[in-house]
């Protein structure tokens, strides 16, 4: 596992690539993280812009606090979970972590789960902010949306974002585990955005740029009449396919 100055630099190429043009995230919108050796993170900082951020600007937090809190029942007021963020910090004096850092705490105890990266990507929420939401998360339309986005994507309600909104998704992501035996790729927040989880960063990078080009091709295809979804077959014969994970591999070793 890479060393927690490697993982700042990986983070910090993330958040380069997703904040290069204004179609990902603008203004403090989106977030990123990667795990630590010692059961701690790295996250963005509340209200900070991915184009313009900084090393200072990502936070250590521990893991456990905001685990915890997740798998508990029980209403906790939001002065509540903005204490247990500021808590949750290595060095106090650091800026607070995003509200979003609970999701991230649970996604990255998955398993193969390093980095975590978040957007409100354009052509994505077109999709999620209308009835073909479900279509998009659980159907494909060409094969490197299935090489880099997984099969079919976790699909999450609207819900406020914070503490309820990192319980559903872990709520939802589990069922999807026990339903796939698989760990999603791709988790699709209804009038939010999108969330992609990998290994590595550059997973994390090539799931977000190719869910939102299979965005656009979607939302394009639906002015012509369409959009014509891959048959099931012909999504798993992809997803087996041994030149397929080959060119996955060579993807993270870039």
């Amino acid at each position: 596992m890479a060393g927690p100055e490697q993982i700042r630099a990986y983070l910090l190429e993330m958040a380069a690539t997703l904040g290069d043009s204004r179609e990902m995230a603008i203004f403090g919108e989106g977030n990123i993280s990667g795990r630590l050796a010692d059961d701690t993170f790295l996250v963005k900082a509340s209200g900070v812009g991915l184009a313009s951020l900084r090393e200072e600007h990502l936070v250590e937090v521990e893991r456990k606090p905001l685990v915890a809190v997740i798998e508990q029942d029980g209403v906790i007021r939001d002065e509540e979970v903005e204490q247990l963020l500021l808590d949750a910090r290595r060095d106090r004096q650091a800026l607070k972590p995003s509200v979003e850092s609970l999701f991230h705490a649970w996604l990255l105890g998955l398993p193969d789960v390093h980095f975590v990266g978040h957007t409100h990507a354009i052509a994505v929420n077109q999709i999620l902010c209308s009835p073909r939401a479900r279509d998009f998360a659980t159907k494909r339309l060409i094969p490197d949306q299935i090489v880099y986005c997984g099969a079919e994507s976790v699909l999450v309600p609207y819900v406020d974002p914070g503490l309820m909104l990192a319980r559903t998704i872990a709520r939802e992501v589990e069922a999807f585990i026990k339903r796939t035996g698989v760990v999603p790729r791709t988790i699709l927040m209804e009038n939010h955005g999108i969330i992609a989880l990998g290994k590595r960063h550059t997973d994390v990078i090539a799931a977000l740029g190719m869910a939102e080009k299979a965005a656009r091709i979607f939302v394009g295809a639906a002015v012509l009449g369409g959009p014509i979804f891959m048959s099931g077959g012909h999504v798993r014969r992809i997803e087996g396919r041994v030149d397929e994970h080959y060119r996955r591999r060579m993807l993270q070793q870039t």
